[in-house]
């Protein structure tokens, strides 16, 4: 059985098995651009929104088997949790149809992301079909005219799993703002959600001569102003779910702000375009490492585009034996390194016994810790900043970044200046020819930066 040889110049002290997926994937390429197969791959939603990938494969022997399905299989992981879809059809490789038919059967290997990604975001089951090249669907999804409207009376607000955040914003300046303490994950009372987020917004509307449009930011997989998923209503019934949560926003629109302009977007996407606003800069990649691993993303020409860009999902790490996570058992994605959850990993490693205290407690012992100089904690963030390195030049292959925002919990203080530290260590020597800059918002970008972005999302027509 061929085998894939890679050699990083640094490891993780606390990770050392770790196999970052630019080296091995780059590895595989070499040896398929030398008489490997063409095959291209059609990602496609029932919208008719399609994002094509065209690459090499090894040939199709019994010795070559292992490795192509090892890379197409990550491949297709990661394109499904960053840019979402349904529908996959592959072209050129019959094989390789088959093998992603099996492990996204009802059954498969990747079940939960049939049913996450396919039922519950999309509304059916993901499928897999061989097809002819000329048989695929057509590159199709335009950039969202989302974003950096700012004239008028505006409400920004932002709903997290412990607060809700809302500000009166005119012209592009923050009047007023506030956060409001709640506890959505287990209310089951739909109400609770509808009326937090309406107070929030009537309490905006008191600082303002009138309310010419809203605009939202929120945890989970928003869509044409839909909530497909969220964890902030988990505790809702499927049943109230789909009467009262999916469409709660066009309710708030309707039946409460008389038909105004009005627009959710995913918080990732709204922190991504407060940095590109703040920065005056496009090609703007958001990573935050707070609960789990959120992402967002501006494009060259500063649109938010109609993708997930869920990278907790998204595959990192391509040892066999990766860290496991338990809700969609996968090995080796991102939540697992960067995140709280990569803290409390890493934690025993270094020395550290928590016992069963949970993962946020355990962050602020290990920064408590990091604060009085002790080396364990240094390893922890050491070991997340060379995995944050190579990860961000994995990023690299399927983004477009000139700018990496930097943000979230686990990056605060001194153990964040760290992570940053080694991360650039890891680009400057292994991925030189890339030119990213690592940036952490400021401090005006911190506290009102996501409130006035959130708020200049909707266009109104006749303010200029």
């Amino acid at each position: 059985m061929s085998q894939i040889a890679i050699s990083p110049s640094f490891s993780p002290v606390l990770d050392p098995e770790f196999v970052p997926a630019v080296l091995w994937n780059r590895a595989y390429e070499a040896m398929a651009s030398h008489g490997g197969r063409h095959v291209e791959l059609a990602l496609s939603r029932d919208d008719g929104t399609c994002f094509r990938w065209s690459g090499k494969v090894l040939s199709d022997t019994a010795e070559n088997a292992s490795l192509t399905e090892k890379y197409i299989e990550r491949l297709v992981k990661f394109l499904l949790w960053q840019k979402g879809g349904n529908h996959i059809a592959v072209a050129g490789a019959h094989d390789i149809a088959a093998m992603l038919a099996e492990k996204y059967a009802q059954h498969g290997e990747r079940h939960f992301d049939r049913e996450f990604i396919g039922t519950k975001i999309f509304g059916s089951p993901i499928t897999v079909k061989a097809a002819t090249f000329e048989e695929l669907p057509q590159e199709k999804g335009a950039a969202m005219n989302l974003g950096r409207n700012l004239q008028g009376c505006r409400i920004g607000f932002d709903l997290g799993g412990s607060d809700r955040k809302c500000a009166a914003v005119i012209d592009g300046e923050v009047v007023f703002s506030e956060e409001v303490v709640w506890d959505p994950y287990f209310q089951n009372d739909p109400n609770y959600h509808i009326e937090g987020i309406h107070d929030s917004l009537v309490r905006a509307a008191a600082h303002l001569p009138r309310v010419d449009a809203i605009g939202g930011s929120s945890a989970g997989v928003i869509m044409d102003n839909q909530v497909r998923a969220s964890s902030l209503f988990r505790g809702v019934a499927a049943d109230d779910y789909e009467k009262h949560v999916r469409h709660i926003f066009t309710t708030l629109k309707n039946e409460r702000w008389n038909g105004i302009p009005f627009e959710v977007v995913n918080d990732g996407e709204v922190t991504a375009l407060a940095g590109s606003m703040g920065l005056q800069a496009n090609s703007v990649l958001g990573v935050a490492m707070g609960t789990s691993e959120a992402a967002g993303y501006v494009d060259a020409q500063g649109h938010i585009k109609p993708w997930l860009n869920e990278l907790a999902f998204a595959p990192v790490d391509y040892r066999e034996n990766g860290p496991l996570d338990e809700w969609s058992g996968d090995r080796g994605c991102g939540a697992l390194y960067f995140s709280q959850q990569a803290v409390a990993r890493l934690a025993p490693a270094a020395g550290f016994d928590f016992g069963k205290m949970p993962f946020p407690e355990q962050l602020v012992e290990v920064q408590n810790a990091m604060k009085a100089g002790d080396p364990r904690a240094a390893n922890i963030y050491q070991s997340i900043g060379v995995c944050f390195g190579y990860s961000i030049a994995h990023y690299a292959d399927f983004y477009d970044i000139e700018n990496l925002l930097i943000l979230g919990r686990v990056t605060s203080g001194e153990g964040g200046a760290i992570i940053i530290r080694e991360a650039e260590k890891v680009l400057a020597a292994e991925f030189p020819q890339l030119k990213i800059k690592l940036v952490v918002p400021d401090e005006k970008t911190k506290r009102h930066g996501q409130a006035v972005a959130a708020a200049s999302l909707p266009f109104v027509a006749g303010l200029s």
